[in-house]
């Protein structure tokens, strides 16, 4: 019979190596969208749909909008976290990724919280993306801090610690008629999106009345002209 101390260490070995896999497990990047359906979604089918492996939001002349209207994630209001999506957006268009947000009681399939902005390349008549990568805060504080800006925020408003690099620099990771990748990172009260790898801004939240720790995630069509963005490859990671 093998010795009751063996066993009791090998007992505890298997009790540790099955504790880290499933940190391991939890801690891992997980899809939110299946790429068929839009199982744990909500929003208005008039302006959102599947297509071809992606979350599409479309505006037509015919469904012109008065008030954003988002699709909105309902499976998890994750605290911490990592979350990557690719994204496509039409020279026009107007959108983002709301996360840390609550719902608007009064409005249909409206948000409130932060946001990493996207915009298309002739939205402003510029020739390039604007807003693209910089932090708003959706029916609250606003514009947190622009593309290229490292900021903190108090009680009042943001304060520029740090500049990311020049527009000029910034804006060639951005392809402006092609797929990009946004990745947001979400840790305690500080706030980071990225576009294809490279930091466009940077939020410290210090703000304890106004700020949010947790919340909903979702995407959105904005009021203005017809557009079209499309979405893929949704991944979140709590961190």
């Amino acid at each position: 019979m093998p010795n009751k101390h063996i066993l009791f260490a090998f007992a505890a070995i298997f009790a540790l190596f099955s504790a880290c896999k499933m940190q391991q497990t939890d801690n891992a990047f997980h899809s939110i969208f299946d790429g068929k359906t839009l199982d744990g979604w909500i929003g208005d089918p008039k302006y959102w749909r599947v297509e071809n492996g992606e979350i599409v939001g479309e505006i037509t002349p015919a469904t012109i909008i008065k008030v954003n209207t988002f699709l909105i994630y309902t499976k998890e209001q994750p605290a911490d976290f990592e979350l990557k999506a690719e994204y496509r957006i039409s020279a026009k268009g107007n959108s983002g990724i709301n996360y840390r947000s609550v719902r608007i009681d009064t409005l249909p399939y409206a948000l409130k919280g932060y946001q990493a902005d996207i915009d298309g390349k002739d939205k402003y008549n510029l020739g390039y993306p604007r807003y693209s990568g910089q932090n708003y805060e959706e029916r609250g504080r606003q514009f947190l801090a622009l593309r290229g800006q490292r900021t903190v925020i108090g009680n009042g408003k943001p304060q520029l610690t740090d500049s990311l690099g020049t527009k000029a620099e910034l804006l060639k990771a951005i392809k402006y008629d092609d797929w990009n990748e946004l990745r947001i990172v979400a840790k305690g009260n500080n706030l980071k999106h990225y576009i294809n790898g490279v930091l466009m801004s940077e939020v410290t939240d210090n703000d304890v009345t106004n700020r949010k720790m947790s919340g909903l995630i979702g995407v959105q069509v904005h009021v203005g002209p017809s557009m079209k963005i499309e979405y893929r490859n949704f991944m979140l990671k709590k961190l």
